[in-house]
């Protein structure tokens, strides 16, 4: 098999280096791979026949090796995804040895490591926990708790620094906390460019939640006898797999001789690591390890709490803003003069450095903005990226190219487009905000191979500052959804001030206006009882050729469409009924979607479908395949998971900044075929249509499906936020 810690083997770029398949392990513990049913020892590595005392071993029993435990082995590793620690053991002479087990490439795998140290009482480590627990919940900001967090840590694992590490939105990293032992250099608010932690490292993160290297100077010990598999092992779910040789080098290079990393994950993605390194080598006993997931587990809560909280105080505030500008334009005139007399309200809303209301005929403008010239090049070109929406984009040059003039003074601008004849943009500017970002190291350094030879990483950490020009103060989601809202509210503002005024211009009319509505609403009416009419006559004929029927293939595309026709008049019911039409309650939808599908599907499907929804609002237009495709995912899992009969089912929805991730979880027999069938050519051109990802994921046992895609659409690719 491959062994990528070969002199020979030649790597042109890190993300492609195959990490979970090293063939070796590190040498400070044993692995023994066995047979999953007759649990017979196949291979081994590491020093086996020191640490249990044995020459012979291959081809042995389990139980020789490890006694009772082998027993429980299979049974606990079958049924924890990632393996789960399954007992201690001791031998003569030795001092008490660590066993987990987990599964891969169908074979049962056994690690086993020396106890660095005596295991601390349960009573003690829960203390810790605890203490922890309670400092997290008196930080205030999100700061404060990193800070917290890195102190916490160290005290559990006693490294000599600790850093609180999170991934920006460019992959890059920033380390937001540090402690550390008295006269080591700091790495604090440094940050580290996207290639320090290739893609493949990060996945691994998620899946491994703790990563020990206790001395970067190891020599790998590898799989013995050689591998005669058809596929390499997977190693992705052991402790004790070989590191990455381009890694050990890094480490090195930044003079840790011992290293752990722990994984802060939030709604199943990786925000950050808590990153440990030590001056001289360091064993981690696996009672710490797991304290330090438990501790990690209730840092990712309180981060998440601490997000939501900020965004949540952020909503309110410019609600207040909202409404307070809202009725300062209501107050008298057209909307058009409103804003000209109100200039300076407007441009204070969202607290800009200049705004301005461009218009073909006439501009006006308040506070540091671009000069005269350049603002009708600027309303052509904003004009041509369409006039739906809210633009928006804190490094206008680089979409721009005209900007470049006047970036000092608008860098960063917020456009929302009005329908007024002639149609008008108001812009909101940025100045330009020159940051100094400290590196470890210098991030556009590039790596020059030569032929033939290895790739290396970085050798240098010493602190670097790069300029950065041409970013304005970033727009955040809050503010463009804001913007959104508030173009709403002004497109209703002129629409009743014209309302008013016709009002005033058919006063000796009110009776007919009056028949009029009355007309209006009798048709919406009239339109959406035909709909539904229509659909629940599609329906019906559906069900009439089930009847005659007693072709099983047919009654099953039958009832599959069925379900298709529900999703689509539940949608346009609730869009009558709802108070407004352009924007639906995700978690409202899915759980009367869910309720609809299971009347369709039988009653004993009642007590199968669990929800577990957070309150998303999507656009209409994307709420449709949305329902579409949770409806195949659920027909998929009757017809596959439970081959028709009923089974549980898990449905979660949750909001992640500006996407939603949609889960559909079964406990059935897994993703068994690669099926390309209509239902599934429609779910993935659904998919398409959302601009979204599917991701099919084992849930040992069962499958668990995860669309992941965008909550809104913005226009082309203005949105972009760094």
């Amino acid at each position: 098999m491959t062994d990528i810690h070969s002199k020979n083997i030649v790597l042109t770029d890190c993300d492609r280096e195959p990490i979970h398949i090293p063939g070796s392990i590190q040498p400070h513990g044993i692995v023994l791979v066995t047979d999953l049913v007759t649990q017979i020892i196949q291979y081994g590595a590491g020093p086996v026949r020191s640490l249990l005392g044995c020459d012979e071993w291959i081809g042995q029993p389990l139980a020789n090796m490890i006694g009772e435990l082998a027993g429980k082995a299979q049974q606990l590793a079958l049924a924890t995804p990632r393996g789960a620690f399954i007992g201690s053991i001791e031998r003569a002479g030795q001092s008490w040895l660590d066993v987990t087990a987990h599964i891969a490439n169908d074979q049962l795998i056994i690690e086993i490591e020396p106890r660095a140290e005596r295991s601390r009482p349960s009573t003690e480590s829960l203390a810790a926990l605890e203490r922890a627990a309670s400092s997290f919940e008196q930080s205030a900001t999100l700061k404060e708790l990193c800070e917290v967090a890195a102190v916490e840590f160290r005290k559990l694992t006693g490294y000599d620094r600790v850093m609180i590490y999170r991934f920006l939105d460019n992959a890059a990293g920033e380390v937001l906390a540090e402690d550390r032992r008295s006269g080591l250099s700091s790495f604090l608010n440094h940050h580290f460019p996207s290639s320090d932690i290739p893609q493949q490292a990060r996945a691994l993160y998620v899946r491994n939640l703790v990563r020990v290297i206790p001395d970067v100077s190891y020599t790998p010990a590898p799989l013995k006898p050689d591998w005669s598999g058809t596929e390499p092992l997977n190693m992705s779910d052991s402790s004790l797999r070989s590191v990455s040789p381009i890694h050990l080098q890094y480490l090195k290079n930044m003079g840790v001789a011992a290293s752990a990393s722990v994984s802060i994950v939030k709604d199943g993605d990786l925000w950050g690591l808590v990153a440990c390194h030590n001056e001289t080598p360091k064993t981690v006993a696996y009672d710490v390890r797991a304290s330090c997931r438990v501790l990690a587990a209730s840092l990712a809560r309180h981060i998440k709490a601490k997000e939501q909280t900020d965004a949540y105080r952020e909503r309110l505030r410019l609600r207040r803003t909202e409404d307070e500008l809202i009725e300062i334009l209501s107050l008298r005139g057209t909307l058009e003069q409103s804003l000209v007399d109100k200039i300076e309200d407007v441009r204070n809303y969202l607290g800009c450095d200049g705004f301005a209301i461009l218009r073909e005929d006439r501009s006006f403008t308040t506070g540091e903005c671009p000069a005269r010239e350049y603002l009708p090049p600027l309303l052509t070109w904003l004009q041509s990226k369409g006039t739906e929406g809210v633009f928006v984009t804190d490094r206008l040059s680089e979409f721009y190219q005209p900007a470049k003039a006047f970036e000092s003074l608008a860098a960063g601008i917020l456009a929302v487009p009005l329908p007024i004849d002639p149609t008008c943009f108001l812009v909101w500017f940025r100045a330009e905000e020159v940051q100094i970002v400290k590196w470890a190291g210098n991030p556009h350094k590039g790596v020059d191979l030569k032929p033939g030879e290895v790739l290396s990483p970085r050798a240098s950490f010493e602190a670097w500052q790069d300029t950065v020009h041409g970013h304005s103060r970033r727009w955040t989601l809050s503010e463009y959804e804001s913007a959104g809202r508030v173009r709403h509210a002004m497109m209703e503002l002129r629409k009743n001030w014209r309302l008013r005024e016709l009002n005033r211009q058919l006063t000796e009319s009110v009776s007919e206006k009056d028949l009029l509505l009355e007309q209006k609403n009798f048709l919406i009416g009239e339109v959406n009882h035909r709909v539904q009419n229509s659909l629940q006559l599609v329906s019906s004929f559906l069900s009439l050729q089930v009847r005659e029927s007693n072709d099983e293939t047919f009654i099953e595309a039958i009832e599959e469409a069925r379900r298709r026709i529900t999703a689509v008049s539940l949608l346009h019911r609730r869009l009558y009924r709802g108070d407004q039409v352009d924007v639906v309650d995700g978690a409202r939808y899915v759980e009367e979607l869910c309720a609809d599908l299971v009347k369709s599907m039988g009653s004993d499907w009642a007590e199968q479908i669990t929800l577990d929804l957070a309150p998303v609002m999507f656009p209409t237009d994307r709420a449709v395949p949305l329902g579409l495709v949770l409806t195949e995912l659920v027909i998929n899992a009757n017809k596959y998971a439970y081959n028709g009969a009923s089974g549980p089912i898990h449905i979660a929805l949750v909001e992640d900044r500006a996407r939603f991730k949609l889960t559909v979880s079964d406990k059935g027999g897994g993703k068994t075929t690669e099926r390309s069938g209509f239902g599934t050519k429609m779910m993935l051109a659904l998919v398409g249509q959302l601009s979204g990802e599917l991701d099919f994921q084992p849930g040992n046992p069962g499958l668990r499906v995860v669309l992941s895609a965008p909550i809104t659409t913005s226009p082309g690719s203005a949105v972009v936020r760094d």
